[in-house]
């Protein structure tokens, strides 16, 4: 979702497209105020991607969004409370084709459900809450929609999803759940407000339920679109299109700053909007096996970095050259594939590797991490 101003319509739309980069597919844009909604009118047809608008409160708001030509639509039912004002968005939406999202919000239910559930918000009264908005729209012949039922406590947002998932209400006539959008909402700033909505979200895909996410951070929220689509990628629910670093987390034998050389080769690949596994790994003896699978890695020791594709050494570089030899061989790799990657490299790489994990190993032992010693206690106990 937007941050800025929707009536700053070039802001918006730069903010737009900057979320658009990072992986959002549809992005949402407030609709407060009459300023917003001429605003949408001009954002629209210029925005990469479909464009839903936020409605809270003032039902003329959702009528002036559509006439701006928004895809969607999201009313809070804790905030329209009017049936007829309610009827009157289902059915202006249903002669325009437009969808909406019931977005129910554990922080903002309608009263008298507070009161039904003793004072609390648990997943029963979110539920209640989208069903009868949902009825509300089906009075008037309106079922293009998605739900979702977010809350800040993650059990308790996994539990009204499972639970709206289930219940044949939210059902077409095929049996199919109505598409359920998730997320983890107020969930904070990274990195607690990361675990927080990839607790619950992971959860909910892994289980297959779930069609839309969205992380709710209190952060830049192309942060938030650029968790999105590492989520979905690392489930496997999304095609890769950008960089998977994975990195050791150092042990004795590390001579390198891992963390450092991890984090400026992110910032030097994440640009290259590539597609590919990279690995980084403090030690030469154990790193180009352990990350095997990796697409490219390096591993460092003795100054000098072992630059692997497919845990083949393919070449052995300085130590300050480490993180542009990963670009270099990024781009090759993008360019021309694994195989042909692989026929670039140096034929004399892989004795000079070994020759390096020979020394370090008399330098620092087979067991530079003391585990033996430490069996040897553990055996003595």
């Amino acid at each position: 979702m937007t941050t800025t101003k929707t009536a700053d319509v070039e802001g918006t739309l730069a903010q737009i497209y900057a979320l658009a980069a990072a992986g959002a597919d549809i992005v949402r844009c407030t609709c407060n105020e009459i300023e917003a909604a001429e605003a949408l009118a001009h954002i629209v047809p210029r925005s990469p991607v479909p464009i839903v608008a936020d409605i809270h409160h003032q039902y003329r708001m959702a009528l002036a969004a559509l006439e701006a030509g928004v895809d969607c639509l999201r009313l809070n039912p804790g905030n329209i409370r009017k049936p007829a004002h309610i009827k009157a968005v289902a059915e202006a939406c249903r002669d325009r084709g437009v969808p909406i999202r019931i977005g129910v919000n554990g922080g903002s239910l309608d009263p008298d459900l507070y009161d039904a559930h003793g004072g609390r918000v648990t997943p029963e009264a979110m539920v209640e809450s989208a069903r009868r908005e949902l009825a509300f729209f089906h009075e008037v012949g309106f079922a293009d929609v998605k739900i979702s039922v977010k809350a800040s406590n993650v059990p308790l947002m996994v539990e009204a999803y499972r639970m709206l998932a289930d219940d044949p209400f939210f059902a077409d006539e095929e049996g199919r759940s109505v598409p359920l959008h998730l997320g983890v909402t107020e969930a904070g700033p990274p990195p607690a407000g990361l675990v927080k909505a990839t607790a619950g979200l992971a959860t909910l895909l892994l289980e297959g339920i779930g069609d839309t996410i969205r992380y709710s951070l209190t952060a830049d929220p192309v942060e938030e679109a650029r968790a999105g689509r590492q989520l979905l990628e690392a489930l496997g629910l999304r095609e890769r299109k950008g960089l998977d670093l994975i990195a050791c987390p150092s042990c004795g034998r590390a001579e390198v700053d891992v963390i450092e050389v991890a984090a400026n080769a992110q910032a030097a690949l994440e640009s290259l909007a590539i597609p590919i596994q990279v690995a980084v790994m403090g030690c030469v003896v154990n790193g180009p096996g352990e990350a095997r699978e990796a697409d490219l890695g390096i591993a460092a020791g003795r100054r000098r970095g072992h630059l692997f594709v497919k845990g083949k050494v393919v070449k052995v570089v300085p130590e300050d050259e480490m993180v542009d030899e990963l670009v270099t061989w990024a781009k090759l790799i993008a360019d021309e594939g694994i195989e042909e990657a692989l026929r670039h490299g140096d034929a004399t790489a892989e004795d000079e590797a070994a020759r390096d994990r020979a020394a370090l190993l008399d330098d620092k032992g087979a067991d530079a991490n003391h585990a033996e010693e430490r069996v040897d206690v553990i055996r003595r106990l």
